[in-house]
């Protein structure tokens, strides 16, 4: 029989699918992603344009993973205060769920002392006297709000705009629409701080369905700066060359025969990977900076630190790289130990915290970068006007999980300076003005890199998905 006509008798709907030329499935979803034929493109980081001119070229995230007690921080009380002790108002709580905390939990102001600091007068407790020092560069956020009370899915939500697993996260996003503007590093990067991954894990810059070449690689500040990137032992970096110069040729064969824009990403991981060699131990080298500088941000080299951490972001960020992302573990201020009390926990988390960030503001600023460089600051959700359950009756003072309001920070590209935006009712408990969602935030992120939110899409099973689902609006609000 005739080989040609059994393969046809035998093969399957998705082999025929796979085989049709230009017509395949992976060659259509190449040649959307790419805006060009499925062969015509040889990297997919390559630099895009946004939809209009951006304000920010770049971004850097500061996520405090865990929810800070914004309470305690930037959202000052005198009501809540003056009405410490007493039971929560039922109209405040009743068919609400929480946490940790069940019945009618005791209201609980901040034992923190506020003033009032910069031109605009920001409120702020005496747990940040790094953020008060740049006060007059900050837009405090008092109103956002999320959908979800636990931390993984929250994070989900405010990194990839779905509750769920599955979605690309918001720098994948960012690294699609913009690719790099440094061929030798990625233009998405993580650092992870306080020795523990944040609660949703790598989903936070996973890829979802987007090509995988748009995923955030994760660098340390100590040891190999990127896992599994150096040369295996015996094999020096010329074998390498030649090793993915074969790999490359076998790759651009499969690209050519099958049109599947996972073989373009392959190829391109490859040859950054090879580069990063070379690149990456430079740039990550905290070394090379001035003793004052490293003493400002409080940064000690061969560390892991959220300060170091934050040193080399500024750098990543100097070298072209789209968005940094930092994630730092250990803001879950339930009081049930001496490192969750919103007094000295507080205090100390802070300690090595808001120094490094007001540094980073400085540094940012001092080098003409602040203009086009967007910083946020913040958590997945905030912290309850009350005791938290479990901690209730002790002596350490902490607070439940609370997405209805809570507090943020942004400065840097096309965002106004020493403002606050929103306000929260006299207890804290519900916004009463401006009422900023996270799908806000996330489009109004995007705007200020170039995008309109509704237009950056990517089409998965039969719709065009995009990172702030179907919700969002820009905060014009906030815009200089």
């Amino acid at each position: 029989m005739n080989s040609y006509l059994s393969n046809l008798q035998h093969g399957t709907r998705r082999q025929f699918l796979r085989n049709v030329g230009q017509f395949s499935l992976g060659a259509i979803a190449m040649e959307t992603l790419q805006g060009r034929s499925a062969l015509g493109a040889k990297n997919p980081l390559s630099p895009h344009a946004p939809h209009f001119p951006p304000k920010a070229k770049r971004i850097i995230y500061l996520h405090m993973a865990g929810g800070p007690p914004h309470l305690d921080i930037f959202d000052y009380k005198p009501e809540l205060v003056k009405r410490d002790g007493q039971f929560a108002p039922d109209a405040f709580i009743k068919g609400k769920k929480f946490a940790f905390t069940s019945g009618t939990p005791r209201l609980m102001g901040s034992p923190r002392r506020f003033s009032q600091y910069g031109k605009g007068g920001l409120w702020m407790s005496d747990a940040v006297p790094g953020f008060q020092s740049v006060a007059d560069e900050l837009c405090v956020i008092k109103s956002m709000n999320s959908d979800q009370f636990n931390h993984a899915p929250a994070e989900l939500l405010l990194f990839t705009g779905s509750p769920r697993q599955g979605r690309p996260s918001m720098g994948s996003w960012i690294a699609y629409g913009l690719g790099s503007e440094n061929e030798n590093l990625p233009g998405f990067v993580v650092l992870v701080s306080s020795g523990t991954q944040p609660s949703a894990g790598q989903a936070l810059w996973g890829t979802g369905f987007l090509p995988s070449v748009f995923q955030g690689v994760q660098c340390r500040a100590k040891g190999d700066p990127v896992l599994f990137v150096g040369d295996p032992p015996g094999m020096n970096r010329a074998q390498r060359r030649r090793t993915l110069d074969t790999l490359r040729d076998l790759n651009e064969l499969q690209a050519k025969e099958l049109g599947h824009p996972e073989t373009a990403t392959r190829i391109a991981q490859y040859e950054l990977a090879f580069r990063m060699q070379a690149s990456v131990p430079e740039v990550m080298d905290v070394s090379r900076e001035s003793p004052a500088l490293l003493e400002s941000y409080g940064a000690v080299p061969g560390e892991s630190s959220f300060a170091n951490n934050c040193v080399l972001g500024r750098r990543l960020l100097e070298q072209g790289v789209r968005f940094v992302q930092l994630f730092d573990w250990g803001w879950d201020f339930h009081g049930t130990g001496p490192k969750e009390d919103i007094r000295d926990g507080l205090t100390q988390k802070m300690a090595r915290t808001d120094k490094p960030v007001a540094a980073l503001i400085r540094d940012l600023k001092q080098r003409g970068m602040l203009d086009d460089t967007l910083i946020v600051w913040g958590g997945e959700f905030g912290r309850t006007p009350f005791r938290e359950g479990r901690s209730s009756t002790g002596e350490m003072l902490g607070r439940d999980h609370f997405p209805d309001a809570y507090s943020i920070f942004l400065t840097g590209a096309g965002i106004k300076r020493g403002v606050s935006y929103g306000e929260t009712d006299e207890l804290g408990f519900g916004i009463v003005e401006n009422n900023v969602h996270v799908h806000d935030l996330q489009a109004t992120i995007l705007h200020l890199l170039g995008f309109d939110h509704t237009q950056l899409t990517f089409r998965f099973q039969g719709r065009d998905y995009r990172l702030t689902d179907v919700h969002g609006s820009v905060v014009k609000g906030i815009l200089s």
